[in-house]
C-alpha cells in the first residue's frame, strides 16, 4: 500500500480500444491502496472515469473487466509473437470492428457511410454509438456517481461554438448521455444533444482534460496521475501506415504537452508569490504503442491487443509509483514526473516494419 496523504486525482485520455491501458493502470493503483478523490476523462477516458466514480471501490476493477471483456473480439487463436503476422492479426481485427461494430459500444448506422453516394440522404456519422448507453446503464450506478463521494468531470466540445464543455458532479447531475457525448468522436459517431447544446468528443482539442483540475488552485497538496494513450515521440516511420499512425498520435498528444507547459509557468509564478502554498505532483503515464500496432489501433479490439494494453497500464502504474518522492516538496510547488521510455522509443528488437494491412 502506498502511504500518501495528498488528495488524489486521476485523469484519463481518449483513444477508444487503446483505453484498456487505463483499466490496467487503475487496477494497479487500486491494488496499491490508492482511492481517487476526483476522476476526469474524455472519450474512453470518460467511460473509465464514470465506471470508477459510479461504483463502490470494491466493484470498480470487476466492472472495468466486464466492460473490456464485452468489448473484446473473440476470434479464435491469439497472434504469434512474430511482428508481421501480429500486424496482420491486429489489422484484420480493426477491419472486423469497422465492418461489424462492437455490440456493447457501437454498431451500424443507416445511411451512415452510404450517405457519400449522390442519391442517398445525408448523414453526419459512420456508426451508431447508442449501444454504449445501454452498457453504461448496466455498469455505472448513476445514483452512486452523483452522490459525489468521488468527484467526476467529463469533457466534451460544443460542435457549434468550439467551446470546451465540462460536466462535473460537484456542480450538476451527470447522466449517461453526458458520457456518450464525450465519446462522440467525429465523424465516426454522431454528436449528442444535451440540454440544447450539440456536443462531441473533445479528443481533437483536449484529449487529456487536465484543465478542470487546475481551473482554481487546489486547496491541498495534490497528486495527479494522468493516464495518456498517445505518445508525442516515436521512431522514424518507415511505411505509409506508420506515417498515418504518427499523424494521429501527434494530433491527440499535442494538447497535453501544452497543458503541462502552462502548468509549469503557472506554478513558477505561484511559487514566487507563495512558496508555502499547496504543492502539485503530476505523474504522467503514457502508453507506448508496440511495433505491431497500426494506424487503426483505436479500433483494434483483438484479445491480444486488449490484454497487452491492460498489462502495460499495470506495469507503468507500478513503475510510476516508484518515482514518487517521500519529500513531496523536494522540487518546489510543481513536480512533473514521467517514465523514461515515455519519450517514445520502442525496443530495438522491434523495428517498425512496413504495414501488412493498409
Amino acid at each position: 500500500m502506498v502511504d500518501d496523504t495528498r488528495d488524489l486525482a486521476l485523469v484519463f485520455a481518449g483513444g477508444n480500444a487503446v483505453g484498456a491501458y487505463h483499466a490496467g493502470t487503475y487496477e494497479a493503483l487500486h491494488e496499491h491502496g490508492l482511492r481517487p478523490d476526483w476522476v476526469a476523462g474524455a472519450s474512453i477516458g470518460a467511460v473509465t472515469a464514470a465506471i470508477i466514480a459510479g461504483n463502490a471501490p470494491e466493484d470498480r476493477v470487476a466492472k472495468l473487466r466486464m466492460f473490456w471483456d464485452e468489448a473484446t473480439q473473440a476470434t479464435g487463436p491469439s497472434a504469434t509473437g512474430l511482428l508481421k503476422p501480429r500486424q496482420v492479426y491486429n489489422g484484420l481485427h480493426a477491419l472486423l470492428a469497422l465492418a461489424w461494430g462492437r455490440p456493447s459500444i457501437f454498431g451500424h448506422r443507416l445511411p451512415g457511410p452510404w450517405s457519400a453516394l449522390p442519391w442517398v440522404p445525408n448523414d453526419v456519422a459512420l456508426f451508431d454509438n447508442r449501444p454504449l448507453l445501454r452498457t453504461l446503464e448496466r455498469l455505472v450506478d448513476f445514483e452512486w456517481l452523483n452522490r459525489a463521494d468521488t468527484r467526476l468531470t467529463v469533457g466534451c466540445v460544443d460542435i457549434e461554438t468550439g467551446d470546451e464543455v465540462y460536466f462535473d458532479t460537484a456542480r450538476q447531475e451527470v447522466r449517461s448521455e453526458h458520457i456518450l457525448a464525450s465519446t462522440a468522436i467525429l465523424p465516426a459517431f454522431p454528436p449528442v444533444e444535451v440540454d440544447g447544446r450539440v456536443l462531441c468528443d473533445a479528443g481533437y482539442t483536449n484529449n487529456l482534460p487536465l484543465d478542470p483540475l487546475f481551473e482554481t488552485e487546489p486547496e491541498r497538496d495534490l497528486l495527479c496521475i494522468a493516464s495518456d494513450l498517445f505518445s508525442l515521440r516515436a521512431p522514424r516511420p518507415a511505411s505509409l501506415d506508420a506515417v498515418l499512425e504518427r499523424a494521429n498520435d501527434l494530433i491527440f498528444a499535442s494538447a497535453p504537452r501544452r497543458a503541462v507547459a502552462g502548468l509549469r509557468r503557472e506554478y513558477e509564478l505561484r511559487e514566487r508569490l507563495d512558496p508555502e502554498g499547496p504543492a502539485v505532483t503530476l505523474l504522467h503515464l503514457v502508453y507506448q504503442a508496440g511495433a505491431d500496432e497500426l494506424a487503426a489501433k483505436s479500433f483494434d479490439f483483438s484479445p491480444s491487443s486488449i490484454r497487452d494494453r491492460w498489462a502495460a497500464g499495470g506495469r507503468d502504474a507500478v513503475r510510476g509509483l516508484g518515482l514518487l518522492r517521500a519529500d513531496k516538496r523536494a522540487s518546489g510547488r510543481f513536480e512533473y514526473l514521467t517514465l523514461p521510455d515515455s519519450l517514445g522509443t520502442r525496443k530495438a528488437a522491434e523495428p517498425r516494419a512496413a504495414s501488412a494491412v493498409a
